[in-house]
């Protein structure tokens, strides 16, 4: 393979860069009074996402400077490694619980989140075997189930902590790979009748899934257990109107949406800056979709171009699915808005992602 150098994708870089400055702005507006109520700090979470926003671009630095091929000759290591962290973080006194769910490991205020790492350990994975597969993978049994277990065996540990919404965005982006690289459709029929039917039994072995079903039809049935998070959210989206209430000015961020730094941003972000400032993050995911895609349709190298997808694919389906939380049209899940939520994990694994990306857009010929 010539790995020849065009040029960096610099409208993909400047989209993040905004979407990164405004998550840290509004990280500190949603969470300004319950940090200071907390820590006594206004601004403790703020300073915090910096140093993981300050370690993301390092690592943006890092990966701009690797050949994406480099990192795919480790694949196989960092999905190991990334896999013992999931079963590292199961082991009681090694994981620690934070709302209901052992899914950090770390010591104190300063955690990782295996599964987060999990998922770019997958993608880098699923890049380098699919293009030396890809008859094999027509094949069920020779091709298809041997990575549709190298998915679903860590999908299990996931759920085990339990994180549904992370679980979704790890298979969805998998499958998604899967097919872009020739699984028949088939194949994936199959799985779908499995999968609704195992999706039945997730719900059904839960409690709290249930509780969120029902929260989802009739928020208002239970308005201060199950349906408080989303009536909350869409009290709001709301008064923010077309032009918002102006930054700072949310009233929901008083305590009446819990923790809006992280899941519900979106919300503070509605009710201050209105549709208008909705609608402009919304187009900026667009836009990073929009050239992650054409990333991946002008390389020619197939690793490369599943790498630049996978990426790809996994911001998307965040992006998705909580927005569509946010403005109540599926169950809560639990997923941050990539590059705007607060998380150490989320954020530093997102830039390096998209570092990569953007190391891929170097061989990409794209205007």
């Amino acid at each position: 393979m010539d790995y020849k150098q065009e040029k960096l994708d610099y409208v993909l870089l400047t989209a993040i860069a905004i979407l990164l400055l405004i998550g840290l702005v509004m990280v500190y507006s949603s969470s300004s009074i319950w940090s200071d109520y907390k820590f006594g700090d206004s601004a403790f979470y703020l300073k915090r996402q910096a140093l993981f926003a300050l370690l993301g671009v390092i690592g943006i630095v890092v990966t701009l400077k690797i050949p994406y091929y480099k990192w795919l000759q480790y694949s196989v290591t960092a999905y190991v490694l990334c896999f013992l962290l999931l079963i590292a973080v199961l082991i009681p006194g090694i994981g620690m619980v934070r709302g209901g769910a052992q899914s950090w490991i770390g010591v104190g205020a300063f955690s990782i989140q295996p599964s987060e790492f999990m998922k770019i350990g997958m993608i880098l994975l699923f890049a380098a075997v699919l293009p030396k597969i890809q008859r094999e993978l027509r094949q069920f049994s020779k091709g298809f189930l041997p990575m549709l277990l190298l998915l679903i065996v860590p999908f299990g540990l996931i759920m085990l902590q339990p994180d549904l919404g992370t679980g979704i965005v790890f298979v969805g982006t998998g499958m998604l790979m899967l097919f872009i690289a020739g699984a028949k459709i088939s194949h994936f029929v199959f799985l779908a009748s499995i999968g609704l039917a195992g999706l039945v039994a997730l719900i059904a072995s839960a409690p709290y899934r249930i509780s969120r079903i029902t929260a989802f039809l009739n928020p208002w049935e239970d308005p201060l257990g199950d349906g408080f998070q989303i009536i909350q959210s869409l009290y709001a989206i709301g008064p923010g109107g077309l032009m918002g209430l102006g930054f700072g000015n949310s009233m929901q961020k008083y305590f009446y949406l819990p923790e809006p730094q992280t899941d519900f941003i979106f919300a503070v972000i509605a009710e201050e800056l209105g549709l208008i400032g909705g609608a402009f993050i919304l187009g900026l995911f667009l836009i990073v979709i929009w050239r992650g895609i054409l990333i991946s349709l002008n390389t020619q190298d197939l690793s490369a171009s599943l790498l630049a997808f996978g990426i790809t694919a996994m911001i998307t389906i965040q992006v998705m699915i909580n927005i569509s939380v946010v403005i109540g049209l599926i169950p809560v899940t639990g997923i941050t808005l990539p590059l705007l939520s607060y998380g150490g994990s989320s954020l530093t694994i997102t830039l390096l992602s998209l570092g990569v990306l953007l190391n891929i857009s170097k061989y990409a010929k794209i205007s």
